[in-house]
């Protein structure tokens, strides 16, 4: 199996939807998708700023928008199965309850736990060749938990920029 985070910054994209099945089916295993939060996730980080719920109620209810996001993407027709984040993070609850930890952690956590042979972080970015994970985070690419869980994985990791191959794929068929 194949883990594949699919980042919220590629929610607004028009034609994620088509282009995400389309990514999925070439694919050489089934997938996994873990739904990053996007701007459901956002809505959870302006309502901490405002009224300061607390990691722990944070962390839930970020968990919840990552729940959205994966309903969002099956109304776009993705046939892959969809991680139930809560559910999953209730059974392996070994994350940090705050937001040092996110959906790339989570899908991190997945893949270890489901024995992925890969794990695929769509996203709105390129990984500069020889990067350490580490840094990454430090730019902000992954969040500050993720370089910690995928250290020493028996898996392959890889950060794929999907808008821009969301952009290729639109020049491609002229649409």
């Amino acid at each position: 199996m194949i883990v594949v985070k699919v980042g919220g910054s590629l929610y607004d994209h028009p034609r994620l939807g088509p282009a995400l099945q389309q990514y999925l089916d070439s694919l050489e295993e089934p997938a996994l998708i873990v739904p990053g939060g996007g701007p459901f996730a956002d809505a959870v980080r302006e309502l901490d700023r405002i009224h300061a719920p607390g990691q722990e109620a944070c962390h839930w209810l970020a968990l919840e928008a990552m729940n959205l996001a994966g309903a969002f993407l099956k109304s776009l027709g993705v046939t892959a199965p969809i991680l139930d984040a809560v559910a999953f993070c209730r059974e392996h609850d070994v994350l940090p309850h705050s937001w040092a930890s996110s959906s790339d952690s989570v899908a991190a956590l997945t893949a270890t736990i489901h024995r992925a042979s890969r794990l695929v972080l769509l996203k709105s970015i390129d990984l500069l060749p020889g990067i350490a994970w580490s840094e990454a985070a430090d730019r902000g690419w992954v969040d500050p938990y993720f370089p910690s869980l995928v250290a020493d994985v028996p898996f392959a990791v890889e950060l794929v920029n999907f808008r821009e191959w969301l952009q290729s794929a639109a020049r491609d068929t002229g649409t």
